[in-house]
């Protein structure tokens, strides 16, 4: 974790607010790292005024289905969000997030013509904090504009306004997200605010919605001398992520099924000996609920010997483990992370949910075949001494 003693003394957020409205005036090579996108196709209808001022480093558009509902965080020029209303089709809805007005401003310029061209309009861009999702910041705007502060007193009426539009009209809604994409902005976030920016994230996004973040990560801890340089830190490099604090991050914020997609070889940058590099990652939202005992099983196929999950359980190769409905759905799923590596076992007498006791989170609990199979479950030996089922289901 970031030592708070190297936490920068300047006003991070001014710095990359600065940096990035030049930015979306005049390219800056150095706001971004190369980038391989797999789906070239959908750059074709974006003019070339967000191609050369949208920064990035990495390809999570790549990952957007049809009929997604996708926020972008830190959406700035809108390349990416244009990319991705392409491939989520009319039935899909596209939200990019910025702070930065001169970015909306370009973005917003060529929503109709990207919208004729592709045949429907399904992009809004939206002013607010990455960190701060429930904040709707034009609006508060407007609200301060008719209420200007005067006074010290006067700043509890802005804040308790501030609180009131998050409650009543948030920019964006709990559960309301099927995925969450950011292209090297959660970086910039000042490390006061990072652990908030995780739960928002994780907040707005809908049960087994996902979310898939390009960002910068580095191999060791970044120096004094590197997080006391504002150039650095609105270049991507001050603000990176430790590697394995990175997916922490999401972990603690309460994913699972997380997941690294792409980690670059090569460093991006070098500097004091630290490596820069762009990582992706992908993490789901579902596994909180009640815990349900229906005498299920799994089966961990391979190829290690075991595996554990994030709640400690273990899973040992061509084993029965009992498990709960919900783990089970989490497992088995196909649309799971975890999909094609468990054979599920349903038990032969379905217990309906409404019936199913509360299952005991046993670490390590293997599931008798009896248990599947039913106390009633009988063998009838046959003449030629093969075995007949009591039921027409037998395997």
């Amino acid at each position: 974790m970031l030592d708070q003693s190297t936490t920068p003394t300047y006003d991070i957020e001014n710095e990359v607010l600065s940096r990035y409205q030049a930015g979306a005036q005049e390219h800056e090579p150095s706001l971004c790292c190369p980038t391989d996108y797999q789906d070239v196709q959908y750059l074709d209808v974006i003019p070339d005024e967000i191609l050369t001022k949208d920064y990035g480093c990495g390809d999570p558009t790549r990952y957007a289905e049809v009929g997604d509902v996708v926020v972008d965080l830190g959406s700035g020029a809108g390349k990416n969000c244009y990319m991705v209303a392409q491939k989520v089709g009319a039935t899909g809805k596209v939200i990019g997030v910025d702070f930065n007005d001169v970015m909306l401003t370009l973005a917003r310029k060529y929503q109709q013509d990207i919208g004729g061209k592709i045949g429907f309009t399904n992009t809004e861009f939206v002013k607010g904090k990455i960190q701060d999702l429930k904040l709707p910041l034009d609006a508060l705007q407007t609200w301060f504009t008719e209420n200007p502060i005067t006074s010290v007193e006067q700043l509890a009426n802005y804040e308790a306004e501030a609180e009131r539009l998050r409650e009543k009209t948030p920019l964006i809604a709990d559960d309301s997200v099927d995925l969450v994409i950011s292209n090297c902005v959660l970086n910039l976030v000042k490390p006061s605010d990072k652990k908030q920016l995780f739960q928002e994230i994780y907040r707005v996004l809908k049960k087994g919605g996902r979310a898939v973040i390009s960002d910068i990560v580095c191999d060791e801890v970044p120096t004094a001398k590197i997080m006391n340089d504002p150039e650095l830190w609105s270049g991507c490099i001050s603000g990176a992520f430790l590697e394995s604090e990175f997916l922490e991050m999401f972990a603690d914020a309460g994913f699972h099924g997380i997941e690294i997609l792409s980690f670059e070889k090569e460093p991006w940058q070098t500097i004091d000996g630290i490596e820069f590099r762009s990582m992706t990652v992908r993490a789901y939202k579902g596994k909180e609920g009640v815990c349900l005992e229906r005498n299920q099983a799994v089966i961990y196929k391979g190829p290690w010997k075991e595996i554990k999950d994030d709640d400690g359980h273990t899973y040992y190769r061509g084993e029965r483990m009992a498990v709960c409905d919900k783990t089970f759905n989490l497992l088995t799923n196909e649309n799971s992370p975890y999909a094609g590596q468990f054979i599920s076992v349903l038990p032969y007498d379905n217990i309906e949910l409404e019936n199913a006791a509360t299952f005991n989170c046993r670490v390590d609990a293997r599931r008798h075949p009896k248990e599947s199979k039913g106390q009633d479950y009988n063998v009838t030996d046959l003449a030629d001494g093969a075995a007949s089922c009591s039921t027409d289901s037998c395997c």
